[in-house]
Formats: structure tokens, sequence, C-alpha cells
């Protein structure tokens, strides 16, 4: 069984994707600080980090460099409402980073699945339909 972590601040996100990941047989820990969510991955096999990128305090940008520096074998999904305020793409940035794939909130639960099924497979980066 594979380990996920989602990283959110909204509550009710984390409480979905652990719902909807749990009942496609993952084993889920879920985060609303990116602090608590790396603090998980110490001494643990984790094979995908979910991280939204807006987030207070630590930002997932943030988390998802220090992701690819202490654990750069993890795959990363980062997940976000799109731009920032500057009309900055956020999502763009975090692929950069070293995010394996990203989803632009409000996403579709089944294209979740199909990106962290074939994350979890190995495909680098996945394709867009």
């Amino acid at each position: 069984m594979s380990s996920i972590i989602v990283i959110d601040d909204d509550p009710q996100i984390n409480s979905l994707l652990k719902d909807v990941l749990e009942f496609e047989g993952y084993q889920v820990i879920t985060a609303q600080r990116a602090d608590e969510g790396l603090h998980h991955l110490e001494g643990a096999t984790i094979e995908l980090v979910i991280t939204d990128v807006l987030m207070p305090e630590k930002e997932g940008l943030e988390t998802i460099r220090e992701l690819r520096q202490r654990y750069p074998q993890t795959k990363i999904l980062a997940i976000s409402g799109g731009l920032t305020k500057s009309g900055v793409d956020v999502l763009e940035i975090a692929k950069r980073l070293g995010a394996n794939h990203v989803l632009q909130k409000p996403f579709d639960v089944q294209d979740l699945i199909k990106s962290v099924r074939l994350l979890l497979n190995n495909v680098e980066e996945v394709s867009p339909d």
C-alpha cells in the first residue's frame, strides 16, 4: 500500500482527499501546515506528497523546494487555485521547482485519482488528456 501525505491549509480539502484516496486503497496522512507535513516524512516511507501551493506561513513552493533537496525520490503533486494576486502562475513555478505534476483547483476527483496512479507508477510527468 502506497503512503501519501496531503498538505493543505483547508481542512475540508484535506478531508476530501483523504477520503477519496483511502477509498482507492492508499494510506493517507494529512497536515494543515507545511512544517507538519514535512515532519511526517522524517523516518517514514512516503511515495507521494500532495501539497497546496498557496498557504499561510510556509508556502507550497518553499515546501516543494525543500522536498526536492531532502527527499528527491518522493513524487510531488502540487495543487492550487492557480494565479496569485499579481497574476503569477504558481503552478508553473511549482513545476519548475520540481513538482512532478500539478492540478488546478477545483479539479475533478477522477483527474486526481488518475494523476496519483500515474505518479505512483513512476511516470515522471503526467501528460494532459
